[in-house]
């Protein structure tokens, strides 16, 4: 995982473009930063196995630190941009970070971090684009520093946190391979290779805080390809980056997908997007009716996988194969799937149960034993929670994530269901279904509606709304009543944050 080849073969090949902002990073550029910054945590004393914090919006530099940490043998935590201080406080802190690399654009939230960390700041600040007292200027700071490699490089790893929907973010650590980077298979590398190629220009339109567009797009600039990355996700924004740039392959999330086929018709015909070859969808489950309007707009080219941030395990479908089995996230690529009833029995295809894989990376919630120990089986199989089936053929479902589930008159009901049907309404933009306390029932079925158009939020139409609903699914799956948010509480990789409507309206 190396991008110093292609710095030497195309120096001046963009490795990155930010869209719309229309800087370029080349890849002698990126080569060159990353080993100045690499030169600069050894300096200071960064050695194999500590931690960089990153708090950086979608910019110019954010590559570059992460390559200069893994190429340093370090761990790097890319925070979400978000959160407050005293949230992104607490994962410096949990993490135990000896750097913090951030950006001008996050200034009140790094001036506000000292508060809320027991220890105090570490002692390695960085800023960039900025200044802020106690900090040195990114990258004036490492200008004299060599841009050739270190002498000591080992593959360093992301540490990355989960998005805390459920709870405080939890880090998710893999132990160092020990090794150079050069050395370091994976099976990143391997699907980038077969999936795309070295003239390709890959779209990464969500933050690069978030595991997979980090992941992604580094392995992508791994192999010498061009990766143009959007500043802030805009759904026609992204059809003028794919036009604009003849991007080849992309990376989205359902949500995005949801955002784009909800523009006038008028406007999503607007663009050309003929230089699409292949695009991967992950991170959240797809409503089929969404994904069948997405094929039917690009084509047979809309391929899908399901992992996690723990790396246990991952499957694929390509689209081709999706159309032949609606609503699956595909077969096991490295590791074995097993769905187990709660007493750990094997269940048979076609019945819903915890989704576990055998094999797969091991890993550590940082800090919590306790939450580790419950991620693994007695075959010492590891889960994240989510409920699924597999069918005849070995294809893998998603039902919803065990914590979703509602238990309303001791009959078990997975809000998904509901919710990707909400969504395929013309006039519903985004949904979310959960269970509310209810005296008689224990839990009863709340849904709350994001509108395409606010003027259609309103008593008249949420019982029109519950009526269609009632028609396509069973009335026990059904909200009883609707309510409307202006925007629903989304991460930016489109999971919900359910806690926050659960408060609200229990």
């Amino acid at each position: 995982m190396q991008i110093r080849e292609h710095a030497k073969a195309s120096p001046d090949k963009p490795a990155i473009i930010l869209y719309p902002s229309g800087t370029v990073v080349t890849f002698g550029e990126l080569e060159a930063r990353a080993n100045r910054l690499a030169h600069y945590f050894r300096e200071h004393g960064l050695r194999e196995g500590d931690v960089v914090a990153i708090l950086m919006e979608n910019n110019e530099h954010i590559h570059a630190v992460m390559w200069a940490a893994r190429r340093s043998g370090l761990y790097y935590v890319p925070i979400n941009t978000h959160l407050t201080p005293a949230e992104a406080a607490y994962i410096v802190d949990n993490s135990g970070a000896k750097a913090i690399v951030g950006s001008a654009a996050l200034t009140d939230v790094l001036s506000g971090l000292e508060s809320d960390l027991p220890n105090g700041l570490p002692d390695i600040l960085l800023i960039a684009d900025g200044d802020l007292d106690g900090w040195q200027r990114y990258p004036q700071a490492v200008a004299d520093q060599p841009d050739t490699p270190i002498d000591d490089e080992m593959d360093g790893d992301l540490l990355q946190y989960s998005s805390g929907t459920t709870g405080r973010p939890k880090g998710i650590k893999r132990e160092l391979p020990h090794v150079p980077p050069s050395e370091t298979p994976g099976m990143m590398a391997a699907l980038v290779g077969f999936w795309m190629h070295p003239d390709a220009v890959y779209l990464s339109p969500a933050p690069l805080y978030h595991t997979a567009p980090s992941v992604w797009s580094m392995q992508v600039q791994a192999g010498g390809i061009t990766t143009v990355v959007l500043e802030k996700f805009d759904a026609e924004g992204a059809l003028d980056a794919i036009q604009k740039h003849g991007v080849t392959h992309g990376q989205f999330v359902p949500v995005m997908f949801t955002r784009m086929l909800k523009l006038p018709e008028s406007v999503r015909n607007s663009y050309d997007l003929s230089s699409l070859q292949r695009v991967m969808h992950a991170a959240a489950p797809c409503p089929v009716e969404i994904k069948k309007q997405m094929i039917d707009w690009w084509g047979p080219i809309v391929d899908e996988y399901y992992a996690s941030s723990e790396a246990i395990g991952a499957t694929l479908i390509t689209a081709e194969e999706w159309l032949t089995h609606p609503g699956s996230v595909g077969k096991a690529m490295t590791s074995v799937v097993h769905i187990l009833d709660e007493d750990g029995n094997e269940l048979p295809p076609g019945q819903a149960g915890e989704i576990y894989f055998e094999g797969g990376q091991d890993f550590e919630y940082l800090n919590d034993a306790e939450k580790t120990a419950s991620s693994r089986d007695s075959h010492g199989w590891k889960t994240v929670g989510d409920i699924g089936y597999v069918d005849e053929d070995g294809y893998l479902y998603l039902t919803d994530r065990r914590h979703h589930m509602i238990i309303s008159g001791g009959v078990n009901i997975y809000p998904q269901e509901a919710e990707n049907m909400l969504v395929v309404h013309p006039k519903v933009m985004d949904a979310a279904v959960f269970g509310v306390p209810d005296d008689e029932m224990g839990q009863s079925v709340k849904g709350v509606v994001q509108t395409v158009d606010p003027s259609d939020a309103t008593p008249e139409f949420a019982e029109e709304l519950l009526s269609w609903l009632r028609e396509r699914l069973s009335h026990y799956k059904c909200p009883r009543s609707i309510s409307f948010e202006e925007q629903l509480p989304r991460t930016d990789t489109g999971k919900l944050y359910k806690q926050e409507l659960i408060k609200k309206y229990s």
